[in-house]
């Protein structure tokens, strides 16, 4: 399973709106096959483990998530597994997709297989945590990145940001956002910034194979614009798709993707209809690198998940700017994040904190 899990990863490029699933044919304690979730419409996991052998009678499946038992874009890997004669098969996780949700385990038990569920299951919700998201509660995982001084500043009062932290944070970065389904940020941002939020080759840390599925499958860039501001020439609007979020008519070029919300008290987009956007777009990890307005609003509201925090060893002062505008009066009142990893990255520190009570929440 720990094989089945790190051949999983392979796929956390390319899988939207699929999880990235790792599977692992054994036969005599022989690893024969692996596979790993294809791009939409591909072999999943099992099938093309299945497909790399010539006969898989009577062997193991370790496969990090249940095995679908529906016919969507592909035929049901269940249906597969029987065929092909697996005698066993370790799950890690049940599927909580509804289309799956344990009828999987069900086929494979009726058809004389023997099921194992739960080995490991901890760290492939982990992996899976932003498909884990948005199937027990609708939409994916949204991770608010940062970039800050020790003192929680992002940038001196007129605006220059460049650079706080060093080049091997910029580049773990890239990972990021490599890994991500959607990046967002606010129209302030691209205004100021004219920010491209591209995953780029040269910096991104990977090789061959994992960096060729990563630069194939670049993110969706999205900006929230209540009054449709974003410049027509802004780099953000190159290249990849990019949607604009905004709250009324607009005329950016054919080739913008614009939806249209309701606005708030404040006219602004509505996060909520937003959140709903994200859902409806299926993406499972969202990444968001914008200014304190937003990253405020949406830690004030609770919509972060989970922090990525770069904390470079510097000091900017009480005059810069600071991670998001928040007014909180009491102590009791601060919003309140679990520290899951704290690593030094060159010259600089990550931190990795998810929302408090989001485990009990949701489970991930």
């Amino acid at each position: 399973m720990e094989h089945a899990i790190e051949i999983g990863r392979c796929g956390r490029f390319w899988s939207l709106p699929n999880p990235p699933v790792g599977c692992v044919l054994v036969q005599q304690d022989t690893i024969a096959a692996t596979g790993f979730t294809q791009p939409v419409g591909q072999p999943h996991a099992e099938i093309m483990a299945l497909q790399a052998i010539d006969d898989a009678r009577g062997m193991t499946a370790y496969v990090t998530l249940e095995p679908c038992n529906h016919h969507g874009r592909t035929p049901p890997c269940t249906e597969a597994l029987i065929q092909a004669g697996i005698s066993r098969v370790v799950v890690a996780l049940e599927d909580p997709n509804p289309e799956v949700s344990g009828q999987g385990i069900s086929r494979l038990r009726g058809a004389g297989i023997a099921v194992e569920v739960g080995l490991l299951a901890d760290e492939v919700e982990g992996d899976l945590a932003g498909f884990l998201l948005r199937m027990r509660r609708g939409w994916g995982r949204i991770t608010l990145k940062v970039a800050t001084s020790l003192d929680g500043r992002t940038a001196m009062a007129s605006g220059e940001s460049q650079w706080i932290t060093g080049e091997t944070a910029r580049r773990d970065v890239q990972l990021w956002r490599a890994q991500s389904d959607a990046i967002v940020t606010g129209v302030n941002t691209v205004m100021t910034d004219n920010c491209k939020l591209t995953v780029r080759a040269q910096d991104l840390p990977l090789q061959d194979a994992d960096k060729a599925r990563a630069l194939a499958y670049p993110p969706t860039r999205i900006v929230l614009d209540s009054k449709g501001r974003t410049p027509h020439h802004a780099a953000v609007l190159e290249g990849a798709q990019t949607i604009v979020v905004t709250t009324g008519a607009t005329d950016f070029p054919a080739s913008v993707h614009v939806e249209a919300v309701a606005s708030d008290d404040a006219g602004c987009v509505s996060l909520k209809d937003w959140i709903r956007l994200l859902g409806k777009a299926q993406f499972n990890e969202i990444l968001v690198e914008a200014g304190p307005t937003l990253s405020g609003a949406l830690i004030r509201e609770g919509w972060v998940d989970r922090l990525l925090w770069y904390q470079a060893p510097k000091l900017l002062g009480v005059s810069a700017r600071p991670v998001a505008d928040l007014d909180v009066a009491l102590l009791s009142d601060a919003p309140d994040f679990t520290l899951q990893d704290v690593t030094r990255i060159g010259e600089d520190l990550r931190i990795i904190a998810t929302r408090a009570g989001l485990q009990a929440d949701y489970g991930v």
